[in-house]
């Protein structure tokens, strides 16, 4: 059984970092699941910087859509996977479908799948609920989506950190 860790806070807190350091405790090989597509020069220059950091011991995976058979088909081939980012992940899909529905479907087959994998998966996510409302249907859709998912995967994981300005705070377990 896999045990589940969710890291959320907001844009550039320190989330990935967090993460990376935590991932590293459980040692060699580790994976990185990113489903953040490059589409432009700033996230060109983001990859590069993410990859630079993590050094060799990370085997990077790169899935913008299909999380849980993604994740299912690399278990047991690494002793933690990182996923940067749900919140990104969210975004794909919420973009390919056009519908809430659906992507909340995911999120539950993701929700059912993760804990009986038996690499230990460590969640980035980000709070996307705590500023203003949007003015645009898709941004509200989009904040609400990532709200409603973000409390079940906390719900299921082992343990919840938040990540305020580089420091981490642990909510669960």
């Amino acid at each position: 059984m896999s045990r589940i860790i969710l890291i959320t806070g907001g844009a550039r807190s320190g989330k990935s970092r967090f993460a990376e350091n935590l991932a590293r405790s459980f040692g060699a090989p580790l994976g990185y699941l990113a489903t953040g597509e490059s589409r432009d020069a700033e996230m060109d220059e983001r990859i590069i910087r993410h990859r630079e950091r993590r050094g060799p011991e990370w085997s990077t995976i790169e899935e913008p859509l299909r999380l849980t058979e993604t994740l299912a088909a690399h278990d047991g081939h690494f002793r933690a996977v990182l996923v940067d980012c749900v919140t990104l992940w969210l975004s794909n899909l919420l973009l390919a479908h056009d519908v809430p529905e659906r992507v909340m479907t995911e999120v539950r087959e993701f929700i059912d799948t993760a804990p009986i994998l038996t690499t230990p998966l460590i969640l980035v996510t980000n709070e996307v609920g705590m500023g203003i409302v949007p003015e645009n249907r898709l941004a509200r859709m989009f904040r609400d989506l990532a709200g409603e998912a973000n409390e079940l995967l906390a719900a299921v994981a082992d343990e919840v950190h938040v990540v305020f300005s580089g420091i981490p705070l642990k909510l669960k377990g």
